[in-house]
């Protein structure tokens, strides 16, 4: 999880700095494959615990958020189309997030399967544009992909009493409520 969070600001910064396509990808690829790795580890080593996922969950975001913005920056074009479904991405997040915080003191961190299905799409379709140069259509996937997440989190949160991580899905959610 440290790593991803240094790759964090490192891809932006090579973005800013003009760095080569292939090598974003590669930074991207790292903390995506760290993202993926770290929490089968945490559990072997019993660390799996609540706190380690709401700070995996932080991350995560963190880590995103600076390779779309490293995208902007070095792949013109990357968003062109999209600014309605980012617009309803962040704005339901934002939205999410501020509920999660006035219910349970933090943002949730479910870890649902649509938030991993997020995370593949999002590191495939900024991979293909950072290594070509070229905006995808696969980005637009990942942006809806990205907003029933973010739904699904938001009835999640809508529906549990209390804070609880790791809960993959809304059917899950409807269990534990029962």
């Amino acid at each position: 999880m440290a790593f991803r969070a240094a790759c964090a600001p490192a891809i932006f910064v090579l973005a800013c700095f003009g760095f080569s396509g292939p090598l974003l990808a590669a930074v991207l690829a790292a903390g995506f494959l760290s993202d993926v790795v770290d929490a089968p580890i945490a559990r072997r080593m019993g660390m799996a615990t609540p706190g380690l996922r709401y700070a995996d969950t932080l991350v995560d975001t963190v880590f995103y958020a600076s390779a779309a913005a490293a995208m902007a920056v070095a792949v013109p074009g990357a968003f062109a189309g999209t600014g309605l479904l980012l617009v309803a991405l962040i704005t339901i997040h934002v939205s999410r997030a501020t509920f999660e915080v006035t219910k349970y003191g933090r943002v949730a961190s479910y870890h649902m399967w649509s938030a991993q299905a997020l995370g593949v799409l999002l590191a495939a379709s900024m991979a293909w544009a950072f290594a070509t140069g070229q905006p995808n259509a696969l980005l637009t996937w990942a942006l809806w992909v990205g907003i029933v997440n973010e739904l699904e989190g938001f009835a999640a949160s809508a529906i549990l009493p209390a804070w609880r991580a790791d809960i993959p899905s809304l059917l899950h959610v409807l269990a534990v409520k029962e």
